[in-house]
């Protein structure tokens, strides 16, 4: 049955000329299932870091060299980024070969999909931290020649013509740009016209990790290492708005994330989603310490109404484990990470007071911040799920470890809807 209402859903989907670019512009009914699906692909080594839905195809990117196809033996190399279809499972050709980790994906137009992370080659050719790929024969896109300087493309969000990058780098697609640029979709070039002006005097350099996108296209929110934009003081967090066009700093912020975690960590935000109505962001951390109402190892969600200061609608602690990834459907926010609970204040690397174990996933109630029933517990914890992707069939879960929902799935899963 489950096979039969995703091949309706795929048929659905190739009706559909563009892309579904982000998870922030899904909206589900229901939590997904804690049984995961048969037929995803198993990554043998490695960790997965990334995906993207192009069409019906689920693209993965990360740091592995082996995949192969489910209840099979027979392996296939596939060097950091591969490709599969979403209701079947078949791995496709599309074997690009990134010298080094991805990190990011994004759909793009025509079938060909936005690839970004630390590789100086890919796809057949010399092309650093970021390029578009043809998922047709994994071969890069030769319009396409923007390029970063130096670091990592850590996050790629698309809209329209706009290609939205983060990362590391100091340079991209033939300009100066602190971490975030607008690119051409088209050519990979930087827009000229957008520089947030993104800076860290008083860390060792500017460096986003995540990037999420209103489904509206407005408003771009970015969480990483940085205490500056547009010239104004932001601490972790920047939203911009008017993204598409003449972009500018939003008069919104929040100083909850002002205090230091664990020494060693010049930003300990790590991802960030748009509910799918744009109203309201959740973001996760890690750190490593607890107390004093301290927002490491968290996930918190805001309200993105109204301007000036903001604080948490709810915060919901781990008690000490770190959480990497966050997707929200409306129906739940799903973060992932190592953590072994949830709704722990009082824990201390413990158990405390009110904690629920969620090891290495869980759903928030959006509403009231606590965790949900969902408990699919995956294992081992790892150094935890590093991606979350919501899609039409379900929630796409990648990470370094092979178990989840009591079945064996190595780094890759989907639990449907």
């Amino acid at each position: 049955m489950r096979r039969r209402l995703l091949a309706a859903a795929a048929t659905a989907l190739a009706a559909i000329a563009v892309a579904i670019p982000a998870s922030a512009a899904l909206n589900h009914a229901a939590t997904v299932s804690t049984n995961p699906v048969d037929y995803t692909p198993n990554v043998l080594d490695g960790e997965v870091r990334a995906f993207a839905l192009v069409g019906d195809v689920v693209v993965v990117g990360g740091d592995f060299t082996t995949v192969v196809p489910a209840g099979k033996k027979a392996k296939l190399k596939r060097k950091n980024i591969f490709a599969y279809r979403a209701t079947t499972g078949e791995i496709l050709p599309f074997a690009p070969e990134a010298d080094d980790v991805v990190l990011s994906l994004a759909a793009g137009p025509n079938n060909t999909v936005y690839a970004g992370g630390a590789f100086q080659k890919i796809g057949g050719g010399a092309q650093r931290g970021i390029a578009q790929l043809s998922l047709a024969d994994g071969r890069r896109v030769p319009a396409f020649t923007g390029e970063i300087n130096w670091g990592d493309t850590r996050s790629l969000v698309t809209f329209g013509p706009w290609l939205y990058a983060a990362g590391s780098f100091t340079a991209i697609g033939g300009q100066k740009r602190a971490g975030l640029a607008r690119l051409n979709a088209t050519s990979g070039w930087a827009d000229a016209t957008f520089d947030a002006k993104l800076a860290a005097p008083n860390l060792s350099r500017v460096k986003l990790e995540d990037l999420a996108i209103s489904p509206d296209g407005n408003r771009l929110a970015a969480v990483g290492a940085v205490e500056q934009a547009f010239g104004q003081y932001r601490a972790q967090v920047v939203v911009i708005e008017n993204a598409a066009n003449a972009a500018r700093l939003a008069d919104w912020y929040t100083d909850v994330y002002t205090k230091p975690c664990r020494a060693g960590f010049e930003t300990y935000l790590r991802g960030i989603d748009f509910d799918p109505t744009g109203t309201y962001a959740t973001i996760v951390s890690t750190g490593r310490k607890w107390g004093d109402h301290l927002m490491c190892d968290t996930a918190a969600r805001f309200d993105l109404r109204g301007t000036g200061l903001h604080r948490p609608l709810w915060t919901n602690w781990t008690g000490g484990d770190s959480l990497y990834s966050v997707a929200d459907t409306g129906a739940a926010v799903y973060v992932g990470g190592h953590q072994r609970w949830m709704d722990n204040p009082f824990g201390r690397e413990t158990a405390g007071k009110g904690a629920v174990s969620r090891p290495g996933i869980a759903a928030i109630n959006p509403s009231t911040g606590k965790a949900t029933a969902f408990n699919p517990k995956r294992e081992p914890r790892g150094v935890g799920a590093r991606a979350l992707l919501a899609t039409p069939y379900g929630l796409l879960v990648g990470s370094d470890t092979e178990k989840i929902g009591g079945e064996w799935h190595a780094r890759l899963a989907m639990l449907p809807v």
